[in-house]
């Protein structure tokens, strides 16, 4: 029975050559969850059959036909079926630059902006995500960068804000971000909890506490969405996802395949491939 049910399964993650800066998700998911994680832009996401339930800091989201699922750059979340038969979607990536530049040329808001809700009843804008799906596979990058921009502007003027700037920080914050940025430098080799703590001056508990505060989850989980992240980066630059492996510091490549479809959604492979087929269609 798993192994129907993963056959039900199906996923296209890709970008348009006409779109910098977004990336495009379609899939249908019966099994598959996704774990904690965070993206660097936003996520702009419509089910269009099914249920999905999203984890988000503030609480399980219910994302069925007619809603829209709005996340934050950097905001950690899951994502897993909501039923038995699971979830289909159509999900928008774009960049914080996409979103900032439309903000800043049609509305009030300034700096960097956000969303307050997470999910909201808005049957037209879930039709406008898939409408850009839908035109971006037909090759109509006129639509496509329209209905993408009418979707933005109003999704901006019913629920977007600008998000405040940044204060101060506190102690156990300024460690966290010293140990995320040890991490990004020894993404390859990293030091145990303990030692990283002991070259901050800080205790273990004390440094993990400060970490799952500022940025939503554990050193460990941190770590391994930092290192599929670099990863997408290497595999979008064209390099083979055995080599992707071992230059973010996974052990081989099937340890980078079980992380990276298991946040990304494809498998390293298919991401590739649809890169590859994405380059040699644009202009």
């Amino acid at each position: 029975m798993a192994g129907a049910d993963r056959a039900k399964e199906w996923a296209r993650h890709w970008t348009y050559a006409e779109l910098p800066d977004l990336d495009l998700l379609r899939a249908r998911y019966v099994r598959h969850t996704f774990p904690r994680h965070s993206h660097e832009g936003y996520v702009f996401g419509a089910v269009t059959g099914g249920v999905e339930d999203v984890g988000l800091p503030g609480g399980m989201v219910h994302a069925i036909p007619g809603t829209v699922v709005m996340i934050n750059p950097e905001v950690p979340h899951t994502a897993r079926p909501g039923q038995p038969e699971g979830w289909a979607y159509d999900t928008l990536y774009p960049s914080a630059q996409v979103i900032n530049d439309i903000a800043a040329e049609v509305t009030p808001l300034r700096g960097t902006v956000g969303f307050a809700e997470n999910r909201v009843t808005d049957p037209y804008a879930a039709r406008l995500i898939t409408q850009v799906h839908r035109a971006a596979e037909e090759g109509n990058a006129l639509a496509a960068d329209t209905l993408l921009r009418v979707l933005v502007v109003r999704l901006l003027d019913r629920h977007g804000s600008s998000l405040p700037s940044v204060t101060p920080r506190a102690g156990g914050a300024r460690d966290a971000e010293r140990a995320r940025l040890a991490l990004e430098g020894r993404m390859d080799a990293p030091p145990t909890l303990e030692t990283l703590a002991a070259e901050l001056g800080t205790s273990p508990f004390a440094l993990l506490r400060a970490f799952k505060k500022e940025y939503g989850m554990p050193p460990h989980t941190w770590l391994t969405d930092a290192r599929v992240r670099r990863a997408r980066r290497l595999l979008d630059a064209g390099v083979a996802p055995a080599d992707a492996a071992v230059a973010v510091g996974f052990t081989d490549q099937p340890h980078l395949n079980r992380h990276f479809t298991r946040i990304v959604g494809v498998p390293p492979g298919a991401y590739r491939r649809e890169r590859a087929r994405t380059y040699k269609t644009g202009p």
